[in-house]
């Protein structure tokens, strides 16, 4: 699952946890069930924030002026 994470855009990873945090509220869900879906949340979640702190790394350059950025031929 974590190469197919990487794949996916920010907003379907935070959609997919979304809907794991829905699934594990309804309370229909057995023990074995609840923690592969909270394995899944966490990764899903560690991902998000690495998308998050690139985001900001970027961001942080483009303010300080350090970021080269190359047009398209």
């Amino acid at each position: 699952m974590k190469k197919a994470q990487e794949e996916l855009r920010f907003e379907e990873k935070l959609a997919l946890l979304e809907n794991l945090t829905e699934q594990m509220e309804e309370g229909k869900l057995g023990l074995e069930e609840l923690l592969k879906l909270y394995e899944q949340g966490i990764l899903l979640s560690s991902s998000l924030k690495m998308d998050l702190d690139k985001a900001q790394a970027t961001l942080m350059e483009l303010k300080d002026g350090k970021l080269n950025l190359v047009e398209d031929a």
